[in-house]
C-alpha cells in the first residue's frame, strides 16, 4: 500500500522461498585418452543418459507446490527484499500468508463506477468485488464510493463484521456514475479519519480531482491506444469486398486524441497499477510514467469459486442438453459483442459444423450476436449471462474454452477461471494472453502432475 503522512505503513519485505533448481552440470573436465573398450563407452553413454535425464524429472516431481509456482513466476533466483514500490516485476510472483494479517490495518477508498449487487457480475465488478473483500477480511476498512444499482440495496448497506462500506450516491440514475457526488461522500468520510490510500479503478476518479492526492492509486483494465490496436484488429475481418464501416473511421477519429490526453493527464496519477506485463511496458514505454509508479498486479480470482469440480461439470452438462456422445464441446463467455471476436468465432463454427456434426458449443453471456449463435442450429447452446456458481459448472463442463477476442487490452478473467477449472484454452495471440496466461498454464500443469505423484 502506499503512506501518507498521517500514518506510514511499515514497508513490507518479502524474501521468496527457497528454490529448487534442477540445474544440468557441464562437463569441464580435460581431455583424456579414450579407454579402448567401446562396449565400456556404449554403457557409459547410455547409464549417463538415464541419469541426465530421470533426476531432473525426480526432482521436479518432489518440488513442493510454492516453489513450482515461484520458478515458473520469477526470472531471477535471488530473493527479493525492499520496498515494494521499486519492484520492476508482478507482485503476484510473491506470495502471502492468509494467516498473517498486515502490519497496519488502512483504511482505504475505492472510486468504482459499479459495485456488483445483481447475481451476474461482469469481469471487471468480479475482479473489485473479489478483490475489496479480501482486504476487508485482511482486516482493513474499506469504502467504496460507486453508483447507484438497479437492484434492491438492503442487504449490503448495513455494516457486518469483514464487509465494506459500500456508498451509493444519491441524485442519481441507476448505474449513473457521478464522481462529484461520489467525491462529496469521500471527503465527509475522510473528515471522520483520513484515508491512508485511495484507489480508483481507471478514470473513475478525473486526474483534476486526483493530482494533488498523493496516496492515490489507479488501476488500469484498459487504455485507449489498446482500444485502437482493437479497432485494427476489427476491420482486418472485412471481406475484399466489404466497405470500411463509418464506425472504423469514427472511432480512430475519437480515440488518437483521446490516446493524446491520455498520455498528457495519466502524469497527474501519483502511482498506476497495470493489470498485465503488456500494459505495465506500455504505462512506462509509450506513456513515460516513471517505473516507480508503475506497478504490475495481475487480476486474480477466487479460488474457492473457481476449481477442479468434476461431478459440478457432469451435472451441468446434463442439465444444459450436450449429448452423451458429444465428440467435443466448445465453450465460450463473455459480452457477446464485435470486439469480443464474436464474428470470427461464428464463422470459424459455422464451417466447422459442416463436417463435424458432433462437435457442440455453449455460449455464456449476453450481447449482440447471442440471436445470431442461435440461428446456426442445435449444435449451439446459448444460456444468456450467468452468476459465479453457474460459471463453475460451466467451467467443468466444457471441453476446450476458446476466447477469440479482438481487444488486446487487459487480462480476461475468464481465461484465468477456466484453467482453474483445469479446461485447456484455445485463445487470440495478444501479449496480455501470451505473456502470463501461457505461463500460468505450465504452473498449472506441473502442479497437477506433482499433485497426483505425491498422493501415490
Amino acid at each position: 500500500m502506499f503512506p501518507t503522512t498521517k500514518a506510514r505503513p511499515t514497508i513490507l519485505k518479502k524474501t521468496s522461498p527457497p528454490q529448487t533448481t534442477t540445474t544440468i552440470m557441464a562437463l569441464t573436465t580435460t581431455k583424456t585418452k579414450r579407454t579402448g573398450c567401446p562396449i565400456q563407452s556404449s554403457l557409459a553413454t547410455t547409464l549417463f543418459c538415464v541419469i541426465l535425464f530421470t533426476i531432473p524429472a525426480l526432482l521436479l516431481l518432489h518440488t513442493p507446490r510454492v516453489a513450482i509456482c515461484n520458478t515458473f513466476s520469477t526470472t531471477t533466483t535471488t530473493s527479493f527484499s525492499g520496498d515494494l514500490r521499486s519492484a520492476e516485476f508482478s507482485w503476484n510472483r510473491l506470495s502471502f500468508s492468509s494467516r498473517i494479517p498486515p502490519p497496519v490495518a488502512l483504511k482505504i477508498a475505492v472510486f468504482t463506477r459499479k459495485w456488483p449487487v445483481g447475481a451476474t457480475p461482469r469481469g471487471m465488478e468480479r475482479h473489485a468485488y473479489t478483490l475489496y473483500m479480501d482486504l476487508a477480511t485482511r482486516g482493513h476498512e474499506i469504502h467504496i464510493f460507486t453508483s447507484p444499482p438497479h437492484e434492491d440495496v438492503s442487504l449490503i448497506t448495513t455494516k457486518t463484521t469483514n464487509a465494506p462500506v459500500v456508498h451509493f450516491h444519491e441524485d442519481a440514475e441507476p448505474g449513473q456514475w457521478r464522481y462529484n457526488k461520489a467525491w462529496e461522500q469521500y471527503e465527509e468520510e475522510n473528515q471522520k479519519r483520513p484515508f491512508d490510500v485511495i484507489h480508483t479503478e481507471s478514470v473513475a476518479l478525473p486526474h483534476y480531482k486526483a493530482r494533488d492526492i498523493l496516496n492515490l492509486a489507479v488501476s488500469w483494465h484498459g487504455i485507449a491506444l489498446e482500444s485502437v490496436s482493437s479497432s485494427i484488429y476489427q476491420d482486418l475481418l472485412r471481406r475484399p469486398d466489404e466497405p470500411m464501416s463509418q464506425s472504423f473511421n469514427k472511432s480512430l477519429q475519437v480515440m488518437i486524441p483521446k490516446v493524446l490526453n491520455e498520455i498528457r493527464f495519466f502524469r497527474n496519477y501519483q502511482h498506476h497499477i497495470a493489470i498485465s506485463d503488456s500494459c505495465g511496458e506500455m504505462l512506462r514505454d509509450v506513456y513515460q510514467i516513471p517505473n516507480k509508479r508503475v506497478h504490475v498486479i495481475v487480476n486474480g480470482a477466487n479460488e474457492k469459486d473457481f476449481r477442479e469440480d468434476l461431478e459440478s461439470g457432469k451435472i451441468f452438462r446434463s442439465k444444459i442438453g450436450v449429448p452423451e456422445n458429444a465428440s467435443v464441446a466448445l465453450g465460450v463467455a463473455g459480452r457477446l459483442v464485435k470486439d469480443k471476436g464474436h464474428p470470427l468465432l461464428y464463422e470459424a463454427f459455422a464451417n466447422l459444423i459442416k463436417n463435424y456434426t458432433n462437435v457442440h458449443l455453449v455460449v455464456a453471456g449476453s450481447g449482440p450476436w447471442q440471436q445470431r449463435y442461435m440461428e446456426l442450429g442445435p449444435q449451439i447452446i446459448v444460456l444468456g449471462s450467468m452468476s459465479p456458481t453457474e460459471l463453475r459448472g460451466f467451467y467443468n463442463g466444457i471441453d476446450i474454452f476458446v476466447n477469440p477476442t479482438l481487444r488486446p487490452q487487459g487480462l480476461d478473467l475468464t481465461l484465468m477461471e477456466v484453467m482453474m477449472a483445469g479446461k485447456p484454452v484455445m485463445a487470440s495471440r495478444f501479449p496480455s494472453i501470451k505473456g502470463f496466461l501461457l505461463m500460468m498454464s505450465m504452473v498449472l500443469c506441473f502442479h497437477q502432475m506433482s499433485s497426483r505423484w505425491w498422493r501415490r
